[in-house]
């Protein structure tokens, strides 16, 4: 009976340290530092806006001419006016298209009047976004009446700009050049400067 009850207060008191040391070994884990978590910020990721200038469209323009003669036979400048459509193709970063323009013109001197233009144009721009800055040629039809009825075809080049306002509307403006040499066989060697302010609604 001593050697069971002695046995049993063993097992009871190796029991008891193993509780303890484990309690120790807990306790030590607690006391430990805690590594602490740096919040990492979000990385902003800039929105690059862009359009696509792929479709046809149709639209108006009003601007100013100056018409001159090489020789100072001719010179005078006033208000032109127009309908003008075409389709343009965005490829990504570059746009590609052709247009069909007709203007009226209010310019005449010694006894000329300048009455229309009608020009074929191919545009090649750049998508920058809502922007599109483009240059252009193509070919141009310069008639006349009053004094002088004739008509002539020469080369028409500029630059120009559209700014998409809406999905539909374009507004924008347009630098161009026109050479007509030897107009309609008279000996006259034609330039017109045009500068245009631009609507047009996009389909």
């Amino acid at each position: 009976m001593k050697r069971k009850a002695f046995k049993s207060s063993a097992a009871t008191v190796a029991a008891a340290i193993m509780v303890a040391g484990a309690t120790s070994a807990t306790a030590g884990n607690l006391d430990e530092p805690i590594a602490e978590v740096t919040p990492v910020a979000p990385v902003v990721v800039p929105v690059v806006q862009t359009n696509d200038w792929t479709g046809g469209y149709v639209g108006g323009s009003l601007g100013y001419a100056d018409v001159s003669e090489d020789a100072d036979a001719f010179d005078d400048d006033g208000v032109t006016y127009g309908v003008h459509g075409g389709y343009d193709y965005d490829f990504g970063s570059f746009v590609l298209g052709g247009e069909l323009e007709v203007s009226g013109f209010d310019v005449a001197d010694a006894g000329i009047d300048v009455d229309s233009v009608t020009r074929a144009k191919i545009r090649a721009g750049y998508d920058a976004g809502q922007f599109l800055p483009y240059v252009t040629a193509g070919i141009a039809q310069l008639n006349t009446g009053a004094g002088f009825d004739g008509d002539d075809t020469g080369a028409v080049y500029g630059v120009g700009l559209d700014y998409a306002y809406t999905d539909n509307i374009r507004v924008g403006g347009e630098i161009l050049q026109h050479e007509f040499d030897d107009f309609d066989g008279a000996g006259l060697d034609l330039d017109a400067t045009t500068a245009s302010v631009r609507v047009a609604y996009e389909f």
